[in-house]
């Protein structure tokens, strides 16, 4: 099942069992909620959890795709980013994938993973092959035009693209979708025990995303999602809003772009 923009509604009995199976099968699960945008839910959030913007590290996140988002409608999606203080990275994801059918040798490295991302409604499994850059400029060059898209992923993401994107679209094709400008905030809340990532997508026509999310192993997601939803429920956080994907906004938004120009 993938997520949509839809209010959230308890997952079936059946779901709930095809979750179980890939929670276990996973490297990694995460819990995320997207807040309400309407009235003072941004500044209710930030205040109830005590968040200091300032604190937070700004990014540049870029996609890359073909004006009607072909790669997207395969479930393959490249992205880089740039991240104030920190080198650049690039990830192709995968999904929705089964755990199982992925070979073992990719399990192994240290830069792939499995992840489950679970919210209210709905839930997908994703594998992820990441890169670090050398540095915090290729992903600029690449923006502006100065250096060819492939130089941003390894030989193994490169391979792993051409594996699983339809026949004929190389990287070096794919057209630019962003920036997209981010405000990330990694904090541990009081009477939380646990660390929270807050995330504020700004969309170039003034739309926002805010999200909240937290990483726990497998074993262990049941309990946490328990924990946060009663934690945020008594700090006042609306839990019950519709919810939103950030990186299906994101797409939608500058595939429509695109087609303008």
């Amino acid at each position: 099942m993938t997520v949509t923009n839809a209010a959230p509604a308890p997952l079936s009995d059946e779901e709930m069992s095809k979750l179980l199976a890939l929670t276990k099968k996973a490297d990694t699960v995460e819990l995320k909620l997207t807040v309400p945008e309407s009235g003072s839910g941004y500044r209710s959030t930030v205040a109830a959890l005590e968040i200091d913007p300032l604190d937070a590290q700004m990014r540049q996140v870029f996609f890359f795709d073909t004006p009607d988002l072909l790669l997207n409608q395969h479930g393959v999606v490249p992205r880089a980013r740039r991240s104030q203080g920190a080198v650049d990275d690039s990830v192709v994801k995968l999904r929705p994938v089964v755990p199982n059918e992925l070979p073992s040798s990719l399990r192994k490295l240290p830069d792939f993973g499995v992840e489950v991302d679970a919210l209210p409604g709905g839930y997908v499994c994703s594998a992820s092959y990441k890169s670090k850059l050398a540095g915090n400029t290729d992903v600029r060059a690449v923006g502006l035009g100065q250096k060819p898209l492939r130089k941003l992923f390894t030989k193994g993401q490169r391979a792993f693209f051409a594996e699983h994107a339809p026949d004929g679209i190389e990287l070096d094709d794919l057209s630019i979708l962003g920036p997209m400008n981010v405000f990330k905030l990694k904090f541990s809340p009081k009477d939380y025990g646990r660390r929270l990532v807050v995330e504020l997508w700004m969309y170039p026509d003034g739309g926002r995303i805010l999200e909240l999310s937290t990483k726990c192993k497998p074993a262990e997601a049941f309990q946490v999602a328990a924990e946060t939803k009663a934690f945020l429920t008594d700090r006042g956080v609306d839990i019950t809003g519709e919810q939103q994907t950030k990186t299906a906004t994101a797409l939608k938004f500058f595939s429509e772009e695109l087609r303008r120009t």
